[in-house]
């Protein structure tokens, strides 16, 4: 059965049809045509989230993967997030988890910095 998708990869926004033989039509660029695949084939996604942060001004911290991961693993990634708590001080780009989910090298990075509360 076709799927029809929106691409994300640039701003045109192109309506892709991939077919069931994997013929992506509707994309205006090559990129459309890489997503339209992976897409059907095997969607990924940034999955972002916040972990709970003792010692800072606020009680979380934002974090994201440092690159997608499986879309199927997402809710795994949120069950382990669940788990993680961390302690000021923490700086954006800082590496809350190597190897997150065991996913060959993605990371769980911090994406804001807290100082120690009351410094």
């Amino acid at each position: 059965m076709p799927v029809e998708l929106i691409c994300i990869r640039c701003p045109r926004g192109c309506r892709l049809r991939v077919d069931d033989d994997l013929k992506v039509s509707g994309n205006s660029c090559p990129r459309g045509y890489e997503y339209g695949i992976k897409e059907v084939t095997a969607p990924e996604r940034i999955l972002t989230s916040t972990v709970a942060i003792r010692g800072a001004s606020l009680p979380l911290c934002p974090v994201k993967t440092s690159a997608p991961i499986p879309k199927g693993r997402l809710f795994d990634g949120m069950d382990e997030i669940a788990k993680i708590e961390i302690e000021a001080p923490v700086r954006a780009g800082d590496v809350i988890e190597k190897d997150f989910l065991g996913l060959g090298g993605i990371d769980l990075v911090a994406t804001r910095s807290f100082a120690k509360e009351g410094k």
